[in-house]
C-alpha cells in the first residue's frame, strides 16, 4: 500500500534567503511557470482558429464543434489537476510530479504539430495529463515558502500571477509573430510553428525547474521512505494509462457528457475533503465549507472569462474593426495579449491597494474581492452589449476598443479572485490534503472551462456567430455575472465567519 505523504514532515515556513521582500525561491517558480503558460497560451490562442481552418477550411459552421473542443480541453486541463494534487501529497512529492508533468506536457504539444484530428486529440490528451500533474503543484510550494500567517503570502501570489500573465502576454505576440515572419502565408493558418514553440517553451520550464529545484530546501520533495524510484515507476504508468482515457473523453464523451462527469467529480472532491476536515474540529470543516462556496462562484467567473478562446476570438474574427491606421490589420490572436499586459501593469498597483488597506486594517476580505472580481468580469459584458446595439457600423463591425476594454475589465476582475483563490486554498484546506484542495480550486475551474465551450457553442449555433447572437449570449452573460457578485457580496459576513479569522 502506498503511505500518506503529508506536510507534517516538513517545516511551516523554511528560513529561506530573501529577494525583494520574499523568499528566493519565489523567483525560480516564477521563472518555471513564466515558461509553462507561455506554452499553454501559445495554444489557447490558435487552438479554436485552427480547427476552423485546418478541419473545417474556415467555414464558420465548424466554430460550434472548436468551441466544443476547446471547453473540454480547458475543463480537463484543470480537472485533471485534482490527480496531480494527490499524486504529490499522497505518493511522489511536488518536485518529481512537476518534472514528470512538465516532459509529457512538452511531448503533447510536439503531437500538435501533426495535422490530424487523431493526432490532435491525442496531442491535447498529452497536455492535459502532463498539466494535471505541473499546475496545482507549482502553486501549492508557492503557498508553502510561507508561514500560514504570513501577511505576505497573497502578495507573493500575486507576484507569482505575474509570472504566469508575463508568459501570457509573450505567447500570442512572439508565436503570432514567429508564424507570419517564418513562412509565406497568412498568420492565423500557421499554426504549426505555433505548437512548436510551444513545445520549446514547455522544455525551457522543464529544465528551469530541474536546475533551481535545490533552492526549494525540503519544499516539495518526498516524505521519508518515500524516495524510491518504484513509486515513480508506478506514476508513469499511470500516466501511460490515462491519455487514452482523456482522449476517448475528447473524442466520445462531448462536452455535455463531460459537465455530468466534472459534476460528480466536484461532489466527491467536497465530499472528501468534508470527511478530512471533520478529522480535525468544527473550525476546520467550516474553513473547507467557505472554500467550497469560493469554489461554487469561481466557476461562474471563469464560465464566461474563457469566452477569450472561443466566441471573444470568433467575434474579432467576424464582427471588430481591426483595420489601423496606415492599414495594417490587428492579427486577431494578439487581443489574448491584451489581458496579460493589464495584469502586468495592474497587478503592482493591486498588491499596493490590498497592502495599504491591510495597514489600516480596511482590506476587503477574500468573499468580498470574490464578488468585486464577478462584478467587474459582468462589466466587460456591458461594454460588449452597448457596442453590438449602439456601435455596429455600415460594414457589420464594430469598432476596435470595446473589445480590448472588456478583456480589461474582465482582467481587473481575475487580479481580484485568481491570486486570492490560491492563497485561500493554503490557508483553509486541511494540512494533509493541501495539494489535492489546489486541485479541488482547478476543478471548480475545470466546471467553468467546460460550461464556457458550452456557452460558446450555443452562441455559435449551426452556421456561426452571428452579431444577433453575440448580443443575446452576452447579455445574458452580464445579467448571470452582475447577480452572482451582488448574492456574493451580500452574504460574505457569513462566509468571513465560517473561516474563523482568515483573511
Amino acid at each position: 500500500m502506498i503511505e500518506a505523504i503529508t506536510n507534517a514532515t516538513l517545516p511551516a515556513a523554511p528560513d529561506f534567503p530573501q529577494r525583494f521582500g520574499h523568499p528566493k525561491p519565489l523567483w525560480m517558480l516564477f521563472m518555471t511557470e513564466f515558461w509553462e503558460r507561455f506554452a499553454f497560451y501559445s495554444v489557447s490562442w490558435a487552438l479554436a482558429l485552427y480547427i476552423v481552418q485546418q478541419f473545417y477550411h474556415g467555414d464558420p459552421s465548424g466554430q460550434a464543434w472548436a468551441s466544443g473542443i476547446f471547453g473540454a480541453y480547458t475543463a480537463l486541463i484543470y480537472g485533471t489537476c485534482i490527480f496531480g494534487g494527490w499524486v504529490a501529497d499522497r505518493v511522489i512529492g511536488y518536485q518529481r510530479t512537476i518534472l514528470l508533468g512538465a516532459l509529457v506536457m512538452a511531448a503533447g504539444l510536439f503531437v500538435l504539430m501533426l495535422p490530424s484530428r487523431t493526432m490532435l486529440l491525442l496531442g491535447l490528451a498529452l497536455v492535459i495529463v502532463g498539466d494535471g500533474l505541473f499546475k496545482p503543484n507549482i502553486s501549492t510550494m508557492v503557498g508553502q515558502l510561507y508561514g500560514r500567517d504570513d501577511p505576505r503570502r497573497d502578495r507573493g501570489f500575486t507576484l507569482f500571477y505575474m509570472g504566469i500573465n508575463a508568459g501570457a502576454l509573450l505567447a500570442p505576440l512572439l508565436t503570432g509573430w514567429m508564424a507570419a515572419h517564418f513562412t509565406s502565408t497568412p498568420m492565423q493558418q500557421n499554426f504549426r510553428l505555433v505548437f512548436a514553440a510551444a513545445g520549446v517553451g514547455m522544455l525551457l520550464s522543464l529544465v528551469w525547474f530541474w536546475f533551481g529545484r535545490r533552492q526549494l530546501k525540503q519544499v516539495g520533495r518526498p516524505a521519508p521512505g518515500a524516495e524510491g524510484l518504484a513509486r515513480v515507476a508506478w506514476v508513469v504508468l499511470g500516466v501511460i494509462a490515462s491519455v487514452p482515457l482523456v482522449f476517448l473523453l475528447l473524442s466520445r464523451l462531448g462536452a455535455d457528457g463531460l459537465q455530468w462527469l466534472l459534476g460528480l467529480l466536484f461532489v466527491v472532491v467536497a465530499a472528501m475533503l468534508l470527511v478530512e476536515a471533520g478529522r480535525h474540529d468544527r473550525v476546520q470543516v467550516h474553513r473547507v465549507i467557505a472554500m467550497l462556496i469560493i469554489f461554487a462562484f469561481n466557476i461562474l467567473f471563469w464560465m464566461f472569462y474563457y469566452q477569450l478562446g472561443t466566441s471573444f476570438n470568433f467575434l474579432a474574427e467576424n464582427i471588430v474593426n481591426r483595420v489601423m491606421p496606415g492599414g495594417w490589420v490587428f492579427p486577431v490572436g494578439w487581443f489574448q495579449s491584451v489581458s496579460p499586459l493589464a495584469i502586468i501593469v495592474f497587478a503592482p498597483i493591486v498588491t499596493l491597494v490590498w497592502a495599504w488597506l491591510d495597514k489600516r486594517r480596511m482590506e476587503p476580505s477574500i468573499p468580498r474581492k470574490f464578488g468585486f472580481g464577478l462584478l467587474f468580469n459582468s462589466l466587460g459584458f456591458l461594454v460588449l452589449m452597448f457596442a453590438l446595439a449602439k456601435l455596429l457600423g455600415d460594414n457589420g463591425l464594430i469598432p476596435f476598443w470595446p473589445l480590448v476594454l472588456c478583456y480589461v475589465m474582465q482582467t481587473l476582475g481575475e487580479l481580484c479572485l485568481s491570486p486570492i483563490g490560491l492563497s485561500m486554498v493554503t490557508k483553509l484546506a486541511p494540512s494533509r490534503l493541501v495539494g489535492f484542495a489546489m486541485g479541488g480550486w482547478f476543478l471548480s475551474l475545470a466546471v467553468g472551462g467546460n460550461l464556457s465551450g458550452l456557452f460558446a457553442s450555443r452562441i455559435a449555433g449551426t452556421g456561426g456567430m452571428t452579431t444577433a447572437s453575440a448580443l443575446s449570449g452576452f447579455t445574458f452573460g452580464f445579467w448571470l455575472l452582475l447577480g452572482a457578485g451582488v448574492l456574493l457580496l451580500l452574504v460574505s459576513p457569513l462566509v468571513n465567519r465560517l473561516m474563523h479569522g482568515v483573511r
